[in-house]
């Protein structure tokens, strides 16, 4: 653990510059945890300074860096151009190859910067070759229930292969899983700020040339567009990780505001929903919306407790998760009721056994997430064992993942 280095190495400043040159924004976070612990070190306050005054200007660190990141960003371009370089069709080109555009970018990038042996990326690289085959070999049956599932859940398990590289193959640790959901609080942040400003390009751009008449609207979209946008989560982490404070500060910000307000939101939400009496179980596409607000919720939880779980979170901020853990235990017991009533009177198809499957996950998740809040709360846990039960599941949902994308599609036939 990287908390665990600082500690042991504090007196030792050559080990200490490596670390913070290896990941400076994981060695910040690490560092402001554990400084109560050795802040009676000389060299543990100087640190301590040097990282509370970062220098506020932009820092673009190394060029070979740009150069890598150039290399990888030119070829996920190429792979969103494939299709019309070998002529392969766009409807079965996208929805079955999009996880493996942009995610495995990231993965190369965090491999490069952790300098992980070839040794520790056999795994994730042998699931990622398995998983290209898989999916681009399935048949293409119209309407087929199982690819969908599969092109839906492909992308969770490659997301949890960028996690355990990010982790540095040591994905097994609760550190480095809880650092990973952390990064993609500051991660969701620096790519919205790179969209907007590349949506500000765009509209400059293209009434810039419509004043003489030029019409690049196709052109523009289909080539530069379609082929930047992937690289967009893979710039956005090359700025977080060489400038670590420049976004650090405004993710706890968003987690605090938007908590107790989507609390009062999902309260008043479930008072409404008994008031006017709708019916989850005979309602397909009102379950789906139901669904869709339980996974956004979960979402929200589980990086808003990434944050409550520092030293800094307030206990307000921690009684809105329990709370808001609460009613999202409620929110999935209603839909697992109704979607276990559909599938025993209408019977069992690949996309009811999905939603029932993931739903229990979820829910398992919430119930030791909330447990652990209110033990925290009340002084009976700690910190540690809250960031524990968050990441527990995470090797459960990848599993799940597996079995969905390359088992469903087999049981049931393709179909």
């Amino acid at each position: 653990m990287i908390k665990n280095r600082i500690t042991e190495n504090i007196t030792n400043p050559g080990i200490l510059e490596q670390l913070y040159r290896s990941n400076p924004a994981a060695f910040t976070r690490a560092f402001h945890e554990v400084y109560p612990e050795i802040q009676s070190e000389v060299s543990a306050q100087i640190w301590y300074e040097r990282l509370k005054n970062e220098p506020t200007e932009i820092t673009w660190g190394v060029s070979k860096d740009w150069i890598f990141v150039g290399i990888v960003a030119l070829f996920v371009g190429l792979l969103m151009q494939l299709p019309d370089l070998i002529s392969i069709s766009h409807d079965f080109y996208y929805p079955r190859n999009m996880a493996f555009i942009a995610m495995p970018g990231l993965a190369a990038f965090f491999a490069y910067k952790q300098g992980l042996a070839w040794k520790d990326l056999m795994i994730p690289f042998g699931i990622l070759v398995i998983a290209v085959l898989f999916i681009n070999y399935l048949p293409h049956i119209p309407g087929s229930d199982t690819l969908l599932l599969s092109c839906i859940h492909l992308p969770i398990l490659m997301w949890l292969l960028v996690g355990y590289i990010y982790g540095g193959a040591q994905f097994s640790k609760t550190e480095k899983r809880i650092d990973f959901l952390r990064f993609h609080g500051d991660l969701l942040v620096m790519s919205a700020v790179i969209l907007l400003a590349g949506g500000l390009f765009t509209a400059f751009t293209l009434n810039l040339f419509n004043l003489i008449d030029i019409k690049i609207e196709d052109l523009y979209f289909r080539y530069w567009v379609l082929s930047a946008l992937p690289s967009v989560p893979l710039l956005a982490t090359m700025l977080i990780q060489q400038n670590p404070t420049l976004v650090s500060k405004i993710s706890p910000v968003i987690a605090r505001i938007f908590t107790p307000l989507v609390t009062l939101m999902l309260l008043i939400f479930l008072g409404a929903f008994i008031y006017t009496g709708k019916d989850p179980y005979n309602d397909r596409e009102f379950l789906l919306v139901f669904n869709g607000v339980l996974i956004g919720v979960m979402a929200l939880l589980l990086f808003s407790v990434s944050e409550a779980t520092k030293e800094t979170g307030s206990r307000f901020h921690r009684m809105s998760l329990a709370v808001l853990a609460f009613l999202a235990i409620i929110n999935n017991g209603i839909a697992l009721s109704a979607i276990a009533f559909r599938l025993f009177e209408l019977g069992l198809t690949p996309n009811r056994l999905v939603v029932l499957g993931g739903n229990v996950l979820i829910l398992l998740n919430l119930i030791f997430v909330t447990r652990q809040l209110l033990g925290l709360m009340k002084g009976q846990k700690n910190l540690r064992d809250v960031e524990a039960s968050m990441t527990r599941f995470l090797p459960y949902y990848a599993l799940w993942a597996a079995i969905v994308s390359f088992i469903f599609p087999l049981i049931f036939s393709f179909q």
